[in-house]
């Protein structure tokens, strides 16, 4: 069920665009909920199961903060496209190649420490994926790939998440250093979700719909963990 969906979150978003065309305004409510989520998620679920697992507190939160490094860089490539942030140019019509590869990792990392149990982190994923394939879908629009390269591309970003749950419950390597990971990822998450919750409004001005958006992604993580 947890492949089917993130497989699903893929589709859906893809056909949002080929449908409906929705406007940044929407997408950006969508982010910030999805990243409320996540972020509550990351606190209240996610933290405490990694601090609890050692007494070196201290390396955890080292693999924490090299989470948000790696994050920082692998948005060089992706342009921000993992919170939301489309900059698309009429004149740009080169294949996204760096962009692709770059979100490909990110949705893989994405999926390494969901379990069976984990039904809000998997949701919280399956909200993120959404405005990101949104994102991705316009990119491959704009740069004119055949519809069979968008297709193709569009498969196995949607399969990247479920890969990572695939090596996270079947490859030693992740079982054996699954809190020094978990905290990597963490450190993902956090960067992520911060910068779409916290990045200046236009004009800085308050949001009555973001912060409403917000709010209830963070009150639907309280109530349902």
């Amino acid at each position: 069920m947890s492949y089917v969906l993130l497989i699903f979150s893929v589709l859906f978003g893809s056909l949002v665009v080929l449908l409906f065309k929705p406007s940044n305004k929407i997408t950006r409510l969508l982010l910030s909920f999805s990243g409320a989520y996540l972020l509550s998620v990351t606190i209240l679920h996610l933290m405490p199961e990694v601090f609890i697992e050692t007494t070196d507190t201290k390396r955890i939160g080292i693999f924490i903060l090299a989470g948000i490094i790696i994050q920082s860089v692998l948005e060089s490539f992706s342009k921000g496209a993992e919170h939301g942030h489309i900059h698309v140019h009429s004149h740009d019509t080169k294949f996204p190649l760096l962009l692709f590869i770059s979100l490909c990792i990110h949705a893989f990392s994405e999926g390494i420490p969901i379990h069976s149990e984990d039904v809000n982190l998997l949701w919280a994923i399956v909200v993120h994926k959404i405005p990101i394939a949104i994102v991705l879908t316009t990119f491959f629009i704009r740069s004119k790939s055949s519809k069979t390269t968008i297709f193709i591309c569009l498969a196995l970003f949607s399969l990247m998440s479920p890969l990572g749950i695939f090596a996270a419950d079947n490859i030693g390597f992740f079982s054996k250093y699954h809190t020094e990971i978990t905290a990597l990822i963490i450190g993902v998450f956090l960067h992520i979700s911060t910068i779409i919750l916290f990045e200046s409004s236009e004009n800085h001005k308050f949001n009555l719909q973001k912060f409403i958006a917000v709010l209830l992604g963070i009150l639907v993580t309280i109530f349902t963990l």
